[in-house]
C-alpha cells in the first residue's frame, strides 16, 4: 500500500538537517510498531521518500513523504497511533491511500507556499512599500553562486505569485522541486537589491505553507489532493 504523509516542522526542529528528520521518522515509525514495508536485500530498509527537503531553519505546515505499508489502520487511528511516538515539533495531518501509479512525491512537486516574515528588530514600516513594483518587472535578476562559479538568472518565471500579507510578511508562491527552484531567500535579496536596502541574510524567518504538484486540467494542487482517507 502506498500511503501519502502530510506532516509539519516548527519550533527548534527548524534547525535539524534533512537527513536527520529521515532518521527520526524511522525512529518513529519503529517505536509507533506499524505494519511498514522494507526493501529487500542484504541491508533492508524502510521505503520512503521525501518531497521537497525543506531548508534549515525553515518551519513548515506542508511538508510531505510517501511509504510503502504492508496493512494500515484507518487514517484517523493511523494518525493518533504514530503522533503518539512524535514530538509537537514534529505531528502528522494526513495519511492517505495513493494508487498504485501515483508518482512519487519527489518526482511530483512543483511549487510551494511560503511566508516570509521580517524579525521585529529589523522591522521597517516602509520596507514592502515598492513590492508591488519589484513584482511587476519583466525580469527579476540575480547572481546565483555554485561552488564552482557565479551565474546570473531571471527568477521572474519562477515566481508565480508575490503580495504583502499582514504588516511585515510576503506571502509567494515559487517554483520548488528537481527541475526547478526557487528559494524564498533570493526573492527577498532581489527585492533588497531592488530597493537599495542592505541584505540581512538573518533577519527574516520564513515558513512553507504547503507543497504543490501540478494538473494540466485543476492547476497547482496539494501534494495529498490525490490521496484518499482510508
Amino acid at each position: 500500500m502506498k500511503i501519502r504523509i502530510k506532516f509539519t516542522k516548527t519550533g527548534s526542529l527548524r534547525f535539524i538537517g534533512h537527513l536527520d528528520v529521515m532518521r527520526y521518522f524511522q525512529k518513529a515509525f519503529r517505536r509507533a510498531k506499524v505494519d511498514i514495508a522494507y526493501s529487500q536485500g542484504f541491508s533492508p530498509h524502510q521505503i520512503l521518500s521525501f518531497a521537497a527537503p525543506l531548508g534549515i531553519g525553515l518551519t513548515s505546515e506542508g511538508e510531505y513523504l510517501d511509504a510503502e505499508f504492508h496493512t494500515t489502520k484507518s487514517s484517523k487511528e493511523m494518525i493518533e497511533i504514530i503522533n503518539q511516538c512524535m514530538v509537537e515539533e514534529i505531528q502528522i495531518r494526513e495519511f492517505k491511500l495513493l494508487d498504485d501509479n501515483a508518482a512519487n512525491a519527489m518526482s511530483s512537486v512543483a511549487a510551494a507556499d511560503y511566508v516570509v516574515t521580517i524579525k521585529e528588530e529589523y522591522y521597517d514600516e516602509t520596507f514592502f512599500n515598492q513590492l508591488e513594483e519589484f513584482g511587476k518587472q519583466s525580469v527579476i535578476s540575480i547572481v546565483k553562486k555554485t561552488k564552482r562559479s557565479e551565474k546570473e538568472m531571471d527568477i521572474k518565471p519562477m515566481i508565480y505569485e508575490l503580495r504583502k500579507e499582514g504588516e511585515n510578511s510576503v506571502f509567494m508562491k515559487v517554483a520548488t522541486g528537481s527541475v526547478e527552484n526557487l528559494k524564498p531567500e533570493l526573492v527577498m535579496k532581489a527585492y533588497c537589491d531592488f530597493c537599495e536596502k542592505e541584505w540581512k541574510q538573518f533577519g527574516f524567518m520564513t515558513k512553507r505553507l504547503e507543497t504543490y504538484l501540478f494538473d494540466e486540467e485543476k492547476g497547482y494542487l496539494p501534494l495529498g489532493a490525490i490521496g484518499e482517507d482510508i
